[in-house]
């Protein structure tokens, strides 16, 4: 049986963020104060692609603080790269912490199916 879901993503668990950051190649996501344009903010940091200053992850609310001036200092589609390997990432920690399994498959359109096999069966 086929499920079709979509995930509003609240960024709050840092193992999730450490491995997307492994996943994509990025720096080690940092937890401290992190300089934007105007000031600074305290989270969980990571420094995307050709990106001016960090996302920063504010775990508590979920909610993400950046400047990237509209583009300008930050193209949209390496936050929404992200993101979705966050999404992916945080699903596949809850499925294995159940006992199953999940295969994982990049689709033409750049979303990525999740397959959970059920009770660890591959």
């Amino acid at each position: 049986m086929s499920h079709i879901v979509e995930i509003q993503t609240e960024v709050r668990d840092p193992v999730a963020v450490q491995s997307v950051c492994s996943r994509l190649k990025l720096p080690a996501a940092v937890l401290g104060s992190h300089r934007l344009f105007q000031g600074s903010v305290v989270g969980l940091g990571v420094q995307l692609p050709d990106w001016r200053y960090p996302v920063v992850c504010d775990l508590a609310s979920g909610q993400l603080r950046y400047d990237n001036f509209g583009g300008r200092w930050g193209e949209q589609s390496q936050l929404d790269r992200f993101l979705q390997s966050y999404a992916v990432e945080r699903a596949r920690i809850e499925i294995r912490r159940k006992g199953h399994t999940v295969t994982e498959q990049q689709l033409e359109d750049g979303s990525i199916r999740l397959t959970v096999n059920m009770g660890g069966a591959a």
